[in-house]
C-alpha cells in the first residue's frame, strides 16, 4: 500500500509545482528597504528620480545625507520625479518575461501621482499587473509588500494575494514625528504662519497617513530622545490592536543610542521582528533631517 501511494503523492506534488502561479512584486524606492532587504524578499525596486536643480540622479545612488547637504548649500530644496507611465511599461514588461502576474506597490495615490502612471502602464498588460494602493510610505510601502511575498510562498494565488492585500491596506499604520517643519514648507506642504509657530514653539509635529492622506497629529516638545519617545509611546498607546509580527522604523539623522533604546522599547511591547533603515531620498527630501517614523499593521 505505502509502496502505492508514495509515487502517486510525488506525481501530486510535481503537478502542483509545475502550475504554480509565478508571481513577481515590485515597489518604487519611496519604500525605504535596502538593496539586500529588497533582494531578501524578491522585491524589485523602481528608483525615483532626484533633482538637484539642474543635475539629476536615481534614488539610491544618492541618499539622505547628499539631499540635506544639497539643500544646506544651495538653501533650496531637492525634488522628486515621479516615475512615468512608460518607464513603468518598461520595467513591467521585462519582469514579466519570466513571471505569470506581477504586483506593484506605489506610494498612496492622495501622495503623488505616481500611483495613476502605474495604472496606466498596467492597463496595457490584460489584467496581469495589479497596482495596490497602499495609501502610505516608506516602511508602510514595505510592510505591504513584504506581506505579500508571505502569502505567495504560502501558495495563495494571484487573485487571493491581491485580495487580501487590497483588505489590509487601510489597516496599515503610518506616522512619523519631525525635528523641523522646514522642509514641508521648501516643499509647499505647510504655509509659512504654521512654520513659524512651530519653529518659535520648538514643536516637533507629528504626521500621519489617514484615509491616504497626510494630515498633522499631535505635537511633541523637548530635546530630541524626549519627544522621540513621547512620539512612540503616543503611537503605541493610540493603536489597541496591532499586529505584533513585524514593525518597521525610518528615520533620518537619529544616532544609534536613540534608534537602539526605540529598538528596546518595542521588542519590550512585543514585536517579533523589528526592522529599522534609514529613509531614501524620496522620502528624506520632504520629511527633512531629525524624522523618526513607526509602521504597523493594526489586526481589524
Amino acid at each position: 500500500m505505502a509502496s502505492a501511494f508514495f509515487p502517486i503523492f510525488k506525481v501530486r506534488i510535481i503537478h502542483i509545482m509545475l502550475h504554480m502561479e509565478k508571481i513577481v512584486i515590485s515597489s518604487e524606492s519611496s519604500l525605504d528597504l535596502k538593496k539586500d532587504e529588497a533582494a531578501k524578499y524578491h522585491i524589485h525596486v523602481i528608483p525615483y528620480t532626484l533633482l538637484f536643480g539642474d543635475e539629476c540622479a536615481l534614488d539610491g545612488e544618492y541618499g539622505a545625507k547628499d539631499i540635506f547637504a544639497y539643500t544646506k548649500r544651495t538653501g533650496k530644496l531637492a525634488k522628486t520625479s515621479a516615475i512615468n507611465a512608460e518607464e513603468y511599461k518598461r520595467r513591467f514588461t521585462e519582469l514579466l518575461k519570466d513571471h505569470d502576474y506581477l504586483i506593484h506597490f506605489s506610494i498612496g495615490a492622495k501622495i503623488s501621482s505616481t500611483y495613476e502612471h502605474a495604472l496606466q502602464a498596467a492597463s496595457e498588460f490584460e489584467g496581469k499587473v495589479h497596482i495596490v494602493n497602499t495609501m502610505n510610505l516608506s516602511g508602510g510601502i514595505a510592510l505591504q509588500a513584504i506581506y505579500a511575498r508571505e502569502l505567495i510562498e504560502q501558495g495563495k494565488s494571484f487573485k487571493e494575494v491581491c485580495d487580501e492585500i487590497d483588505r489590509r491596506a487601510p489597516y496599515m499604520h503610518g506616522s512619523f514625528a519631525l525635528e523641523s517643519v522646514d522642509y514641508l514648507y521648501k516643499g509647499g506642504r505647510c504655509n509659512a504662519l504654521a512654520m513659524l509657530g512651530a519653529n518659535l514653539l520648538k514643536l516637533r509635529p507629528q504626521i500621519l497617513l489617514a484615509d491616504g492622506k497626510m494630515v498633522c497629529g499631535k505635537k511633541f516638545r523637548g530635546k530630541k530622545e524626549k519627544w522621540v519617545f513621547d512620539y512612540l509611546e503616543e503611537t503605541l498607546s493610540a493603536n489597541k490592536n496591532p499586529d505584533l509580527t513585524r514593525v518597521f522604523v525610518a528615520y533620518t539623522e537619529i544616532d544609534k543610542e536613540l534608534l537602539d533604546k526605540a529598538y528596546n522599547r518595542l521588542k519590550e511591547f512585543g514585536f517579533k521582528e523589528i526592522i529599522v533603515h534609514e529613509a531614501q531620498g524620496t522620502v528624506s527630501c520632504h520629511a527633512g533631517p531629525g524624522t523618526f517614523g513607526i509602521f504597523f499593521y493594526n489586526n481589524k
